[in-house]
């Protein structure tokens, strides 16, 4: 046996079991064997969409997932999606093939290249060491949430097995793979100062984020927010962990609702859960109010205090954290000395709900205009061009509620990121760090191969559709039911309303119209293009019908003016 089947065989024992990638000759041996042993393999059409599939799959499945590139240009073509990955925390792995000799014509200093993108890295050295390398890649992607740099060298690939080998199936090479992150227990001091300051606060606000991203962290802070009176809100990525609460503002910052924002601004306490609390989501510091007291609850300590001064920072579990905050005093002593303590809705008993925040005018506010579609908007639209609030509110109301959102970047994002309701807290895929446009339809096929149960919606502008357009014959091959709306201003509308009002020159930055549809078609899509609300009508028949091909909306949008959230957006520039 060869390495590359070794180690393909380890990682698939190792809980990789899916895969995306383009192959080459560096990564075919490899690539097949764990094909063999029992991944899913997926052929994307280009290696920076299969990096955003991968990332994307791993956000929505909560399991690693593999890249598997060739050696020097496969690895440069994915590294958007890498960095994209990288930047998020996501814990992926990158299966590179690699050249050592540097007169190769393939040769890049690829450790280099990671690290720049804040990727971490690993090699496979010796055919001795090959598979316990990998799996020790593979634990640091979960326990660390990293993505990791796996580089296997042609040479070493070739190698054969050692006779005693540390291959799959000698239980001390796989002990290396724990089933997933530990939890970390919050310290009892910590809990006793997030108490006090519980306690003290009348309009405290909380907002989660990724690392709230579970039923568990989800029922734990609803609980504790009833407690105090607290309203709920989150980040974009963490977007429907709170949907159908009657005290959700929906999302923090940029894309915050005028009343989410004037809420949070009026916030006496605000608690980041799993959330960096960044200058997207408080929008540079300003719905934080002067005498607002911060509050930061991270697992890793590193991320407390990143982005802006906390008053309190809790090294802890989001879940843990927030049951433990629930418990008496005593119980939290108990539990710092190992015992088991009740969870739950037992931990509340003796306790009486404080009404905080959650004031009967505010509920009935909260209830009439918290959504974006419920803000008064004049349609701008005409016979040729359809607005984008008119365009996203229709889709809502057509598209099944079970849905799976990708959303590409660009000035277009905010309306199907805000108007499109999503069921819960793995209904939108925001692959937005590295803030790179075309990644939404990457995005979107991979968050579709997590959750088969759910629509795919595709969100993108035209600029990143015609990017990613090769993607198009992926959601075809794979016989994905998605919906794929493009809005369609003929331009890189953020930079056109960004300088177009200093009377720059736009040439750069504007294009003859596209049929994009027609594009669709020829991938085998079904396609309508959109001008207005009764265009629409073929969405709702395709719905009714088999959906046997995949279809795309050609959505030609008003380009009058810049969307609400691009200002903040080109302040952190």
């Amino acid at each position: 046996m060869k390495i590359a089947e070794a180690v393909g065989r380890a990682l698939h024992a190792a809980g990789v079991g899916q895969v995306f990638g383009v192959v080459g000759s560096g990564n075919f041996h490899l690539t097949n064997a764990m094909v063999a042993a029992g991944s899913r393999f997926v052929a994307a059409r280009h290696e920076g969409g299969a990096a955003t599939m991968a990332d994307a799959y791993a956000r929505m499945s909560g399991t690693v997932a593999a890249l598997s590139v060739h050696q020097g240009p496969g690895l440069t073509n994915a590294m958007t999606g890498i960095a994209e990955a990288a930047k998020s925390r996501t814990p992926l792995l990158v299966l590179a093939a690699e050249v050592t000799e540097p007169r190769s014509n393939f040769y890049v200093d690829q450790e280099a290249l990671a690290r720049s993108v804040g990727a971490v890295t690993a090699r496979v050295t010796s055919a001795e060491a090959a598979v316990t390398q990998a799996l020790d890649a593979v634990r640091r992607a979960v326990c660390e949430r990293r993505t990791v740099l796996l580089n296997l060298p042609l040479g070493v690939q070739a190698l054969d097995v050692p006779e005693a080998p540390d291959v799959p199936g000698d239980a001390s090479a796989l002990a290396v793979i724990p089933p997933e992150r530990a939890s970390v227990e919050p310290e009892f001091a910590d809990i006793e100062a997030l108490a006090r300051v519980l306690e003290k606060s009348r309009r405290p606000v909380f907002v989660a984020g990724r690392g709230a991203r579970s039923s568990g962290a989800r029922d734990a802070l609803a609980a504790l927010a009833e407690r105090h009176g607290a309203l709920l809100a989150t980040s974009a990525v963490a977007r429907g962990l709170f949907h159908g609460d009657p005290w959700s503002l929906d999302v923090s910052g940029g894309f915050a609702s005028p009343l989410a924002a004037e809420l949070i601004r009026e916030a006496d306490l605000i608690v980041g859960w799993g959330c960096a609390l960044n200058m997207w989501t408080m929008r540079h510091g300003r719905l934080i109010g002067p005498d607002t007291t911060v509050v930061q609850v991270d697992d890793d300590a590193s991320a407390l205090g990143a982005h802006r001064e906390v008053h309190l920072g809790v090294t802890g579990d989001v879940e843990l954290t927030a049951r433990r905050a629930l418990e008496p005093c005593d119980a939290n002593r108990q539990t710092q000395q190992g015992h088991q303590t009740q969870q739950g809705h037992q931990t509340q008993q003796g306790h009486q709900a404080r009404q905080g925040f959650r004031t009967a005018d505010i509920g009935a506010a909260i209830a009439a205009r918290v959504r974006w579609r419920d803000v008064p908007y004049e349609d701008t639209g005409s016979r040729e061009r359809i607005d984008p609030r008119t365009l996203s509110i229709a889709l809502d109301d057509i598209l099944p509620a079970e849905r799976v959102i990708g959303v590409d970047s660009g000035n277009f994002m905010g309306y199907p990121s805000m108007y499109l309701s999503v069921p819960d807290e793995n209904g939108l895929c925001f692959t937005q760090a590295f803030q790179s446009i075309g990644l939404g339809l990457a995005t979107a096929i991979g968050a579709a191969l997590a959750r088969p149960d759910r629509l795919p919606v595709a969100a993108l502008g035209d600029g990143g559709a015609m990017m990613g357009a090769a993607e198009l014959d992926t959601v075809r091959r794979l016989g994905l039911p998605m919906v794929v709306v493009v809005y369609n201003d003929d331009a890189y509308g953020a930079e056109v309303h960004h300088f177009g009002p200093d009377g720059h020159p736009l040439d750069t930055v504007e294009f003859p119209p596209t049929d994009i549809a027609a594009v669709a078609r020829g991938y085998g899509f079904e396609a309508v293009t959109v001008h207005t609300r009764a265009d629409l009508k073929a969405v709702e028949d395709w719905l009714a019908g088999p959906r046997s091909a995949p279809l795309l909306i050609d959505a030609k949008v008003v380009a009058d003016r810049g969307a609400w959230w691009l200002e903040e957006a080109f302040r952190g520039h």
